[in-house]
């Protein structure tokens, strides 16, 4: 093994000790003998089998048939979501084939980042991951389910489930994805289109037919974002089947791989000899390889939130000193967009996850001795899965890189460090993604803050013609508990432009920019926020900032004394409060954590860290 990957792992284990060993005895405890059907009242056994049709309700009646919950993800807003549409009947056909019986048992929220990117709607982004949380745990509540499966992709929806299902660590899970949308307009492509239309070269017209071009069928997003970085975490963590991560929607093999899942989750009970629960299949050492895929392929920024936020669920402690160390030391061996011109379908075509685990595993940089939803072992991740007639299996992948522009190896690597540094100093911790940045200055900016307390504000600076100058955009007030740290990916256009005009350009903020983003050097979810008390809240306009991500600085050079002299910057934060149903999830907002503590209220139990120094909402 790698010795920072060991020691980073022995690190983890301690810190989280105490809280990994409660959560094991507790789904320990739960385990129980028998279905768990069986263990109800016959009034409210009865319940559950009014809803069966076909041959499934007098299935449930025996005592060694395993049942199966689907807690699906399904709308037709999401892309990525909408073939998950006919799933179910598929999900029920396959389970039935070897004994089991699957009903669906909720549905859980799914809302599409993409359309809401800059509207109001995107408050609510972040704080929906905890809905779908509890949403899923409601649905696993009636207590008469021995496995499940899991339809999400998108950016909240994967965490949420996670972090959901591992309240019920003692069953058996799999993850199923959908697959990614063909490529369409490339992505740098369309980038360019927006920059255009940014600049008034040309029309709405022109610019949604772009848009249009690049999101054109049912699948996930092609670039690497969020909702990618989502599958190929689920998959390092041994959650996905082998392979299953970027199969195209509609296709054969996605429907096999979908039976297959189906099939294995019935057979992984406690009812068998192959009882594997989803508490051990995330552990220690899965969130670790989780960790270094996602640096390794210069994956989102979100996961540093999202993937804080699952170990968590599983009573592991990890944090953003993790995230660094270990960046340091993983190289890049990935470049899909926006870390270089291909898309997801080119990684995949590349050799995809068979190939990127074969050579994390040739450098000792993941551990092979985890348990997985396929049996124990990483090494069954090296194979890849095909069709023979209507069923999935699995030969040796690939052992080299069909595109060596696209996936590289540990012995020649892209660069010699992953693709997300921590950045510190006075102004707090921030994380910074430089697997899209060129060398040089791009990875050093020291520029006068131009301070903004929304992301419209910078938008009307912009259009009036006033950010024509060396700067480093300070976007504050955008943290979990000030109004739902949405993502501000619009303003990378923005941005983008200027620095193509010749000008020096940075971004400090508190909010979250979206996994694509990349081209202009970011210090995002800073902690702590500006709203509790964070140093954000007195930076002026003009004050000189230094983003240093080689030596992981991150500075308001403004002199101590004075700073201890300034008052906060008080917040408007109306707009962001009411409208849209933003009202009704003020109990939930004012007990996020920070960002680096995963930035969820369902963990508000162990939080000492947020001062909250301006009034909350009543």
């Amino acid at each position: 093994m790698h010795t920072t990957v060991e020691k980073v792992t022995r690190r983890i284990v301690e810190r989280s000790r105490q809280h990994r060993e409660a959560y094991l005895a507790r789904a320990e405890a739960a385990r129980g003998q028998g279905v768990f059907r069986q263990q109800l009242a016959c009034s409210n056994l009865a319940h559950d089998l009014a809803g069966c049709t076909g041959g499934g309700c007098s299935a449930l009646l025996n005592d060694d048939v395993p049942s199966t919950a689907i807690i699906s993800a399904y709308n037709d807003m999401v892309s990525a979501h909408q073939p998950y549409g006919g799933y179910p009947e598929i999900i029920k056909q396959a389970v039935a084939e070897v004994g089991g019986v699957a009903q669906f048992a909720g549905g859980v929220p799914a809302m599409c980042d993409g359309v809401t990117q800059g509207e109001p709607g995107m408050d609510l982004s972040l704080i929906s991951r905890d809905v779908i949380a509890m949403s899923t745990v409601i649905g696993l509540s009636h207590n008469v389910f021995d496995g499940a499966l899991l339809l999400g992709i998108c950016d909240k929806i994967v965490p949420g489930l996670l972090m959901g299902a591992l309240q019920f660590g003692h069953l058996p899970m799999i993850l199923v994805p959908g697959g990614p949308m063909t490529s369409g307009l490339p992505n740098k492509e369309k980038a360019r289109v927006r920059e255009r239309f940014a600049e008034g070269q040309i029309g709405r017209e022109e610019l949604l037919a772009a848009e249009m071009k690049s999101y054109h069928s049912p699948g996930t997003c092609t670039f690497y974002g969020t909702a990618n970085s989502n599958q190929l975490m689920a998959e390092m963590l041994g959650l996905h089947l082998p392979g299953a991560s970027f199969v195209n929607p509609g296709t054969p093999l996605r429907d096999a791989l979908t039976r297959a899942a189906s099939q294995r989750v019935a057979a992984m009970t406690h009812l068998g000899d192959d009882y594997i629960p989803i508490a051990h299949v995330i552990s220690e050492k899965s969130v670790v390889n989780a960790m270094v895929g996602l640096l390794a392929t210069g994956g989102s920024t979100n996961e540093t939130i999202h993937l804080v936020a699952i170990a968590r669920a599983a009573g592991i402690r990890i944090d953003w000193g993790d995230f660094a160390e270990l960046s340091d030391n993983i190289p890049l061996l990935v470049r899909i967009y926006p870390n270089g011109s291909g898309d997801i379908n080119a990684f995949q075509a590349a050799g995809g996850m068979a190939l990127l685990i074969r050579e994390l595993l040739k450098g000792g940089m993941v551990h092979e001795d985890v348990q997985t939803v396929v049996g124990f072992g990483l090494q069954r991740y090296l194979d890849s899965p095909v069709l023979e007639g209507q069923q999935a299996l699995w030969q040796d992948g690939p052992q080299q890189s069909v595109d060596p522009e696209v996936i590289a190896t540990v012995v020649q690597p892209f660069e010699t460090m992953g693709g997300i540094k921590v950045l510190s100093g006075n102004l707090g911790r921030a994380i910074m993604k430089i697997s899209a940045l060129a060398e040089g200055e791009k990875t050093l900016v020291e520029a006068p803050a131009m301070v903004f307390n929304s992301q419209h504000e910078l938008e009307e600076a912009f259009k009036a013609d006033q950010m024509n100058r060396d700067l480093v955009a300070v976007v504050r007030f955008q943290g979990p508990q000030a109004n739902g740290m949405p993502e501000l990916h619009k303003l990378i256009t923005y941005l983008s432009v200027i620095m193509d005009r010749g000008y020096k350009v940075g971004l400090v903020t508190d909010g979250r920019l979206s996994g694509a983003s990349g081209k202009v050097p970011f210090a995002i979810h800073c902690t702590p926020e500006a709203f509790c008390g964070g140093m954000l809240a007195k930076v002026q306009d003009g004050d000189l900032i230094r983003m240093d991500a080689h030596n992981n600085v991150l500075e308001l050079k403004v002199d101590e004394q004075e700073l201890a002299a300034r008052e906060y910057a008080t917040p408007d934060l109306a707009s962001h409060r009411y409208g849209l149903g933003r009202q009704i999830f003020a109990p939930l907002r004012k007990d996020l954590l920070g960002a680096e503590e995963g930035a969820s209220s369902i963990f508000t139990y162990v939080n000492e860290s947020c001062r909250v120094v301006f009034p909350q909402e009543s």
